[in-house]
Order: structure tokens, then sequence, then C-alpha cells
């Protein structure tokens, strides 16, 4: 008999296992996907309760594959689920996860670099940025060649708020190849300092939850990999526009061996480099001898904050590209080169 007041949990009826699902479609994890199969259900509960409360909440996966962690998504209560698959092979293993929870489950064969999520959930769970998430969670097993070109595109969302996080500060619970959480996560003077740990970690609060090991995939990755929860900030550390933050991490890390100033550098042409570098560092109060690990996020946002007032003064300063240059410059020595072959530059050698 029912406990009078309380709702009954929803419980997804007897199916045959993921391992079945397997055998039953003939499904086949692809390497040139990078597709890794999670079968333990004890591992997906565990990856969906980090993502927090699920109770009648709104849930978009992430290239669920098999059904595993779509399985343990259900079996937490949630009122709707995407499911956003790109592999055709695995939508009728979906289908029937779909058939065996009605109403609650929507299948889209689709990319997910390429879906507009600005429309994939109610209007009425809109939250305005500064009020607590919305009762919306990204959740996935991400292939490891998509993993970071779609953290990278989502933190652009965030800084924009748009695609999922139109809706407010949507959370995302992902899993990534353990040294790539690792840089997500890294703090200064880390070994794994890096691009991706300043473009993150200025726009969300970043955090490993668990690592699992690689023999518990199918078929068994040669890393291990590890589950990261992001919270977008109410406040950017750095209030700058994506763009312009990524190109002024992006330099600086382009050297990431050598001192901070030579990245810095390739923020400017040529002509004039050397002055306006030391400007920028003088102003920013950046030690040019410091290593780009080594800088703060109080460091990259003075940077930034800079750069944007050297970009104002200067408005054709912000589109230079400093390798495009180097491109021109070796396609212009190319067709002037004499029979004789030239011997390497620095310039080719970064190239």
């Amino acid at each position: 008999m029912a406990v009078p007041g309380k709702v009954a949990a929803f419980r997804l009826p007897p199916l045959p296992t993921v391992g079945e699902i397997i055998k039953l479609f003939r499904l086949k994890a692809q390497k040139q996907l990078s597709q890794n199969f999670l079968l333990d259900l004890r591992l997906t509960d565990k990856i969906v309760r980090q993502a927090g409360k699920l109770k009648n909440a709104h849930v978009c996966e992430v290239g669920p594959g098999p059904g595993g962690i779509t399985r343990s998504i259900l079996s937490a209560g949630v009122e709707q689920l995407l499911l956003i698959e790109k592999d055709a092979r695995f939508i009728p293993g979906l289908q029937m996860l779909s058939e065996a929870a009605p109403g609650k489950v929507r299948i889209v064969h689709g990319d997910i670099l390429t879906y507009k999520m600005e429309k994939a959930f109610p209007k009425h769970l809109k939250k305005d940025w500064e009020d607590e998430p919305p009762d919306i969670h990204i959740i996935g097993n991400l292939p490891f060649s998509v993993s970071t070109p779609l953290i990278i595109k989502w933190l652009a969302s965030v800084s924009k708020k748009d695609g999922p996080f139109v809706y407010g500060r949507t959370q995302m619970t992902l899993t990534f190849q353990k040294e790539v959480a690792e840089r997500l996560t890294a703090n200064p003077g880390g070994r794994q300092r890096s691009r991706l740990s300043i473009m993150s970690q200025h726009l969300c609060t970043v955090e490993t939850c668990f690592v699992i090991p690689g023999d518990a995939f199918v078929p068994k990755p040669e890393v291990d990999v590890a589950v990261v929860r992001f919270t977008p900030l109410v406040q950017p550390r750095i209030q700058q526009p994506f763009e312009l933050v990524e190109k002024v991490v992006r330099s600086v890390f382009q050297f990431r061996r050598k001192y901070c100033f030579r990245g810095i550098e390739t923020l400017f042409p040529e002509s004039g480099r050397l002055k306006r570098t030391e400007q920028l560092m003088m102003t920013a109060n950046v030690d040019p001898t410091l290593r780009p690990c080594q800088l703060s996020m109080s460091h990259f946002r003075n940077l930034c904050d800079t750069y944007r007032t050297m970009c104002d003064e200067d408005p054709g300063l912000f589109v230079y590209d400093y390798r495009e240059d180097l491109k021109q410059k070796k396609k212009m020595r190319n067709l002037l080169k004499s029979t004789s072959q030239p011997e390497q530059t620095e310039e080719d050698n970064e190239l």
C-alpha cells in the first residue's frame, strides 16, 4: 500500500540489459568516433547522482549510445528527457527505452555540435541569470573526439547566455579523458594549467566529481575517465567578450614552455610589437618572466582588460592573426626563393 502524501518513484519495466541491447542490435563501438560504452549501472547511477536532484527535472543527454546512463536518468524520476544521438545505429535501442517510459523521452537523431538548444526546453523553465540554476541539466558520456570542441562551444554560449543557457545557469555533468579533466580544473602553477583551465574557470565553477577506471568501459580506452560538473558563475571572472578572452589566452599559451611575454608578443603585428608588448604587460602588472602556467586569473583579467583598451584605441588590432601572418610570410618566401634551399627559420618551425 502506498504511503499517503508520497508519489511513487518511477521505475522502468523489465528490459534487456545494456549488454543484451548491444548484442540484439549488433552494436559495436567505432574507434573513429572514439566510442566507449559504460555498461555498469552502478557507475551510470553514480554519474547521474552527481548532477544533483533530478526529480521532475528536464534533462538533455548527449550521445546516449546504447542507453546505460539513459536508464539511470529515467530512474531518477525526471519529467522529460531529451536524447541527442548522432549515430543512427543506437536509435532503435533508445526507442525501446522511450516506449518503456511513455511521454518522458524525446529522441533527436542529430549532431550536438550543430543542434539548436535554444528551443529544447519549455519556456516556463527560464530563470534570471542571477537566480538559482534552472531545473534543467545536461548530462553526457562524451566521445573523446568531441569533448573539447563541445565544451569550448558551450563555454562561449555561457558567455553569451545563448544555446542551453538562454534558460539561465544550466548545469552540466560530463565525462572527459582524465587528462582533459585535469586541465579543466588545474590551478595556477599546476603542470596541466592550460587555455582550457582559464576559459572554463573564468565562466564556471568546475569540479571533478570522481574518476572511472578505463577498464569499466567497453572497449577499454587507454586512459581513465573523469566526471566533471560545471555550474555557470553569476559574474564571469573576466568581464570581456568571449572571443577577446579566448584570443589573449590562446596567445599566452602558444609558447607554454617559454616566458609569458613570448606568447603575448603574438597579439601584435611585427611593426611596434616590442613596444606594445611592454606597454600591455606593464599596464596589466604582469611579470614577463612568469611562465604561462604561473599566471593567475587576475593576471589574465588585467591582460584582457588592457588589451581591450588597446583594441579600442586601434580598431584594426583585434583582427590581427599571428599565425595567419606567419603563413603569408612563408608563402611569400616560397614565391621568392631561389633554386637553393634556404635555411629553415624559427617562424617555419613555429608553423
